[in-house]
């Protein structure tokens, strides 16, 4: 009985040949969810499924783009900048010219991560403007 035991667990540990080690999901994750560090393992898979997995250093903050099932690999196109600005949310227009800043409400037209150009639409003229999405619900337009 036990040397069954021994040759069962010598074989869940001896690599399967043309494997190698890859991060993986340690869980099921939703589509729009933030990944982080902790939802990786490193599992033996084949070449070609390893291939242009990120690391979990480089999808750490990224937010999920689809349903992403645990044990398979996260790739570029499974992700994205995570969102901070979501589509009809009211944000703070922001309009900064030198020592000026002028703010203002406003609903966004879209979806947006850091960095990324957003269109809002301000409450106060219902004009619709183009900005870049900042932290926590914020756009900043160019001054014209």
């Amino acid at each position: 009985m036990l040397a069954a035991l021994l040759l069962a667990v010598a074989a869940a540990t001896t690599p399967a040949p043309g494997t190698e080690f890859a991060p993986v999901l340690a869980r099921t994750v939703e589509r729009g969810e933030v990944l982080s560090k902790a939802d990786f393992e490193t599992a033996r898979v084949l070449p070609a499924i390893a291939r242009n997995a990120l690391s979990p250093a480089e999808a750490a903050g990224q937010e999920t783009t689809r349903r992403l099932n645990a044990g398979a690999p996260v790739r570029a196109a499974d992700v994205t900048s995570a969102r901070v600005v979501h589509r009809g949310e009211t944000v703070t227009i922001s309009l900064v010219s030198g020592g000026l800043r002028i703010t203002s409400p406003g609903r966004a037209l879209s979806d947006a991560g850091r960095g990324d150009t957003v269109r809002v639409m301000s409450l106060a003229t219902n004009r619709t403007l183009e900005g870049v999405a900042l932290a926590g619900g914020e756009v900043r337009v160019q001054a014209p």
